[in-house]
């Protein structure tokens, strides 16, 4: 699952990449294959951390497998 996070909240993408240039036709992001599409992947700052991304437009995006 991917979450948006700020340094104090976590919002779902529904909330926030709708209006975004760079979402797909349903206002997602663009992840496929396990790769967020229209954004970067970070360095993993430790094991047990999720993968995290940074889009195109500055939002903290990290995979969440629940």
């Amino acid at each position: 699952m991917l979450v948006i996070m700020t340094e104090n909240q976590v919002f779902p993408p529904q909330q926030v990449c709708q209006t975004c240039l760079m979402a797909d036709q349903s206002g997602q992001p663009r992840w496929y294959q396990g790769k967020l599409r229209c954004g970067r992947a970070l360095s993993k700052l430790a094991e047990d951390l999720p993968d995290q991304y940074e889009c195109q437009m500055g939002f903290r995006i990290a995979n969440i497998d629940g």
